[in-house]
């Protein structure tokens, strides 16, 4: 039998799935989760995105955050830590990985802030490049915090650099004002 008790139930799971928010994302057939957990923070999703070079899919990228920001200047001033992830959607080898990041920092900085953050981007480098090919399916998750960066593949640390400079440094490759794909700034900024 069905009661108006059980008519009030089903309408409201169906209005709670209706709302924006509340279910993981997708995009281009990743799931993407709306929170997640980095050491003691909760951290939410301020959007996810494809990245794709010349037609191709490389990964999806999901920008988490402490609290939801439009601007690259709010994420980049937070305190809080905030966590790029990448799901890659294709084999990459270690070179082409760092290359990327590379180039992305050069983009966004003058020949004069790069020459002062050179030990932490061969650091960056070093850890890239240890961690050998990524292949389809493979994640790379980097946690941005007042220390600075710590990289980690499906979940294991593969290493850490210092700074807080140099993290929002390399938050740059996405949000800046040169990012790797400007469609997945947009993206990753909500819009």
């Amino acid at each position: 039998m069905i009661t108006s008790t059980c008519v009030r139930k089903a309408a409201l799971i169906a209005a709670l799935m209706t709302v924006p928010g509340l279910h993981a994302a997708e995009v281009a057939g990743v799931k993407v989760e709306d929170r997640l957990k980095v050491g003691s923070s909760e951290l939410v999703l301020n959007g996810a995105g494809l990245r794709s070079k010349m037609f191709i899919k490389v990964y999806v990228g999901a920008l988490y955050v402490g609290q939801k920001a439009t601007t690259p200047a709010a994420i980049y001033d937070s305190t809080g830590p905030r966590r790029m992830v990448l799901r890659l959607l294709r084999d990459l080898d270690a070179d082409s990985l760092h290359s990327a990041l590379d180039e992305g920092l050069k983009n966004n900085h003058s020949p004069a802030e790069m020459a002062d953050m050179k030990g932490q981007a061969e650091q960056l480098a070093g850890i890239m490049k240890s961690i050998g090919k990524v292949r389809e399916g493979d994640t790379i998750a980097i946690d941005f915090t007042a220390d600075g960066v710590a990289v980690s593949q499906n979940g294991e640390q593969r290493g850490k650099v210092p700074g807080a400079g140099f993290a929002r440094a390399l938050l740059k490759v996405w949000l800046g004002d040169k990012p790797a794909d400007a469609s997945l700034k947009k993206s990753l900024l909500g819009s």
